[in-house]
């Protein structure tokens, strides 16, 4: 833990030299960058916010004008239109449960891929690794019948399972670069304990791996909170339906209420701005941490 907090002491002041050793063009230039790229950014989602709070009159009247008054009439007739709360709450199921069996099982498998040494280890790695090099599309039918044949088609656990499986690659990265930056003097003060392979893991080494534990978390959540193409193939009823496909399967209804609509889009993009938002500095330093060995 220390070697860590140095490593990241170092990579902070190297940062602050290299904004000092800037010239004063070169800060103008990137600062005018940032505010292009943070404005691009942001302008869509604050137009969809302050429409969400219009009439569906003001929205047909101006497009970027700001409500004559504030009115929530776009989330209660959201509501009332479709079952937003169950596809919500079924959101909120399957990407946290997928999210955890994510972290759990593929950060042990990295935890083994960067800690141990063993015969096949760089075998095991490759065919881990192979989705990556695969488009998500060409894995549609053979998951499509797996999950069909083993009786989770349109059912959450089902979708749990698929997304659980599909932030493998980049979990199994993310987690495995940042258990290589962090001193083997922990594995063998723990092993010199008597823990076993379980406990130094969870008890141990997890924690120590918080930064790269939060970025493979936040980009887990991030794919299955936002998953379209899978939910659309694995279910068909309501009871089963998240919001993202949710938005799609109701949007004749929304096609002339543009209040509702905005105001669902709010529904959707607004946990996973806050779940970034909330982590953002653990995310920053797993990605850099996790990028000094591997």
């Amino acid at each position: 833990m220390q070697d860590t907090a140095i490593h990241r002491r170092r990579h902070r002041r190297h940062r602050l030299r290299l904004r000092q050793d800037a010239s004063l063009p070169e800060r103008i230039l990137m600062s005018l960058l940032l505010a292009f790229v943070t404005l691009l950014s942001l302008v869509p989602v604050i137009w969809v916010t302050i429409s969400s709070f219009k009439t569906n009159l003001e929205i047909m009247d101006s497009a970027v004008s700001l409500p004559s008054r504030i009115t929530f009439d776009g989330y209660v007739a959201a509501f009332r239109i479709a079952p937003i709360l169950t596809f919500f709450v079924n959101s909120v199921v399957v990407t946290s449960v997928s999210t955890v069996l994510n972290i759990l099982l593929v950060g042990m498998a990295a935890y083994v891929l960067a800690m141990f040494a063993f015969r096949g280890k760089n075998l095991v790695l490759v065919l881990l690794s192979t989705s990556l090099l695969l488009p998500m599309t060409a894995l549609i039918q053979p998951v499509y019948i797996i999950v069909q044949r083993i009786g989770l088609y349109n059912s959450l656990p089902g979708l749990i399972l698929v997304y659980s499986s599909l932030g493998l690659p980049t979990t199994l990265f993310i987690m495995r670069g940042y258990f290589l930056s962090l001193p083997r003097s922990l594995l063998e003060a723990a092993n010199i304990d008597g823990a076993g392979f379980l406990r130094s893991f969870l008890l141990i080494m997890l924690p120590s791996a918080r930064p790269g534990l939060a970025t493979a978390a936040v980009l887990q959540f991030l794919m299955a909170w936002n998953e379209f193409l899978y939910a659309l193939v694995l279910t068909n009823a309501i009871r089963s339906r998240t919001l993202p496909i949710a938005l799609n399967y109701f949007k004749s209804q929304f096609s002339f209420n543009y209040s509702a609509m905005f105001a669902s889009i709010v529904v959707v993009i607004i946990p996973s701005i806050l779940v970034f938002v909330l982590l953002q500095k653990q995310v920053i330093s797993g990605l850099t941490s996790g990028a000094v060995k591997g």
